[in-house]
Parts: C-alpha cells; structure tokens; sequence
C-alpha cells in the first residue's frame, strides 16, 4: 500500500457544522489526520509527503450509495469477485466512495451465491468499498413486485434470514420488505433488535399499517414513491408516512424519470435534507451504451435515459450519483450542505457507519471528493487513494 502522506491545500472543506474556506486536509493511511484553517501548516512533514495545491476547490464527503445492483456490465447477483471488483472500481468517477451491494428476489440459492461472493470479498485500494448488503427482497408484495420476479417472492422468515445472515459473514445492513406480511411485527422486531435497517418496499400497505410497522421498527422507505401505493386523499399510504413520520428516512432516485421534478420538488418540500438518501438503484447497464441486458433473469431493455422489462416497467435506472446530485442542486434552496446530508451523512448514519464516513473529520476515512461550484467531481478518494482524476 502506499503510505504516501497528502497534503490538500488551499481547499474549502465543508465539514458538519462549517465550512473551512482556504483550508489544507492532511491525509495519512488512509485517515483524515488533520485540518487546518487557512494559513495553519503542519508543525512537521512526514516522510514521503506530496503537497497538492486545488485552487479554491471545495472539499466534501464521498458519496455512499445504500441501493446499488450493478454498473459496467456487472450485477451483485452475479455472485463473482470479477463483478463486485468491475462495479467498485467505476463508482468513484460518479463520486461514489462506498455502497451497499444490492441483491434482487431470486431464487435462494442465487442469493447465496451472491452473499457468499459478498462475504468472501477483500476490498482493493482505489475502489469504493463494499460497506454490506441491502437485501432487496424476496419477502415483499406481489402486486408491488416492479422489476422483481413474481415466482421468487417469498413470505417473512426467520430462519431463513438468518441462514442468509450466518452466509453473508453478518454484512446484511438493510432489508427491503413488505411490512404487511408481517402482521404481529416478530419479524421486523427481530430484524431491529440486530441492528437491521428495515426498510418498507415493493408494499401495498397502507398509512395506518406503516404507522404500526414503524413502532415495529420500520426506520426506512425504499425508492419512494416507486413500486408503492401513491398518496390518495383517503389514504396517504407509504408516501403519505414517509413525509409525516419523522421516524423514517426515504430513499430516493432523483433521475426526473422514476420520480419526475415536480414531485422530487414536492418530496424535498415535505421531508427536507436531514431525512433524504439519495441512491441510484442502478443496474448493470449503468456506464455502457443502449442496449438489452439482464437483471435478475429478466431482459432490460436500456435507453439513453432508463431501463424497463418488456411491458415498460421500470428496471432499476442507469443514474450515476453526481447526476442526481445536480438533479437536486436545481430544486429551491438546496446547498452545498444539504447534498452532503442526503449523499453522506444520512447514509452513513442509517446503517451505523457514521463513525468512519459520511463527514469529513479528523480520524475518519478519508473518503473524499474535490469538486467545483456546480458539483463537478474532480478528483475522488477513496480511503485517501485518489481513484478517479477529471479533466481539468
């Protein structure tokens, strides 16, 4: 490994509460080591030390991606080092510095093959790293199934979960579930006493069960307002929960194509940054050119724009996340501050990692982007390893 230290200077670096203008980060192993305000310098250098001067670029948190099934012609389903390195190693050009590998419904021994691949993986230097697993499905609803395969949907099981949990090494961070297939909420409760994020998804429930399900220990909406029932004047639903239930974070894909702009104006309105995590949901069509490709068994039909099965259901998208950060950047009043809450901080704080990412501060990962005043990424860390380089 290279234990080069670096200096970043002349740098605006938004840390939790301010915003350091003409700042220097100084990174060693891996580790935000110090900060400095402007005109501080190290007493001493290390050893092997580079100085990088940025020009006034601004220095903000990686993105971390809870909802990701593939990129470059990779799926987490394909159960293979090959995959998980192809996909990590693209992520940090669209500013993405750690995910969640993302299963599907499939058949239980194709998500074994996927969980043990997973559980099995050594993370490289200069990739974004594998934080854990969101295991979408397969215990959700069939009316709500959106791109995942009807025969594969499984009701709630404890056994089984923790079958797939001993598999997966206890890297099962976030489950995507129908909350009402589980009635007395044993399910959800044993899944949240382990420190499980419970997420309500591919469901028909409505707002009074979703009330039930977050006493439970529902914290998290998936791809809101996709594969779910809409707000309705006699029942709001899961949306309807999702912007009066302070209890619940919501994921979301700001690609103006699951979510069009007036409604991600409408969301952000009601839920603000502090409760939005913004995810892509990508595919493995994500990066490569128009085309058919494969998702769970199922053919995809991708565009320019998104990808659908064959009767036009949506499947996934094909959004990088600096996409749909400026996506958001377009909506009233959304800053600097609020992208890193709904890129960042939330994320990292919804799966318990917010101790080594998710904001820059001494000691953390040095998970970091340099990027201009419209978001533009120009250089990517990735614990403190510069991944991805822009055009100048």
């Amino acid at each position: 490994m290279d234990h080069t230290s670096l200096l970043i200077r002349n740098v605006n670096v938004y840390l939790e509460k301010e915003v350091l203008v003409n700042g220097s980060l100084l990174i060693e192993r891996g580790k935000i080591k110090a900060i400095f305000r402007e005109k501080e310098i190290p007493n001493s250098y290390p050893s092997h030390f580079k100085i990088m001067d940025v020009g006034g670029l601004n220095a903000v948190p990686g993105f971390i991606d809870g909802h990701i099934h593939g990129a470059n012609g990779s799926d987490v389903m394909d159960g293979t080092e090959e995959s998980l390195d192809n996909i990590a190693k693209v992520l940090p050009k669209e500013g993405t510095t750690s995910f969640l590998a993302t299963t599907i419904t499939q058949s239980q021994e194709n998500i074994e093959l996927a969980l043990q691949n997973i559980a099995d993986y050594q993370i490289k230097e200069g990739f974004a790293e594998v934080l854990g697993i969101h295991l979408e499905g397969p215990f959700i609803e069939e009316s709500r199934k959106g791109a995942q395969p009807l025969e594969h949907i499984h009701r709630p099981d404890k056994v089984l979960f923790d079958k797939w949990q001993a598999i997966a090494n206890n890297k099962i961070k976030t489950i995507t579930m129908a909350p009402e297939h589980d009635e007395d909420g044993s399910f959800i409760r044993y899944l949240a006493e382990q420190g499980i994020n419970v997420s309500a998804g591919h469901t028909a429930i409505n707002f009074n069960g979703m009330k039930k399900a977050v006493l439970h220990g529902v914290k998290q909406v998936t791809h809101l307002c996709n594969a779910m029932n809409g707000i309705h004047h006699r029942d709001i639903g899961v949306v309807g929960a999702a912007f009066l239930l302070e209890e619940l974070r919501a994921e979301l894909i700001a690609d103006g194509i699951h979510v069009v702009p007036e409604m991600l104006k409408l969301i952000y309105q009601n839920m603000g940054s502090e409760r939005l995590l913004l995810i892509t949901d990508a595919m493995r069509a994500k990066c490569l050119n128009a085309g058919t490709y494969d998702l769970g068994g199922q053919m995809v039909f991708v565009d320019e724009e998104k990808a659908v099965l064959e009767d036009g259901t949506l499947a996934g998208s094909i959004l990088k996340m600096d996409q749909g950060v400026r996506q958001l950047l377009r909506l009233p009043g959304v800053g600097f501050e609020d992208i890193i809450k709904m890129t960042s901080a939330n994320p990292a704080k919804q799966i318990g990692y917010f101790d080594r990412k998710g904001s820059i501060e001494e000691g953390k990962d040095a998970d970091i982007l340099l990027v201009d005043s419209k978001y533009n990424i120009r250089y990517t860390f990735c614990r403190g390893v510069m991944a991805y380089k822009g055009e100048e």
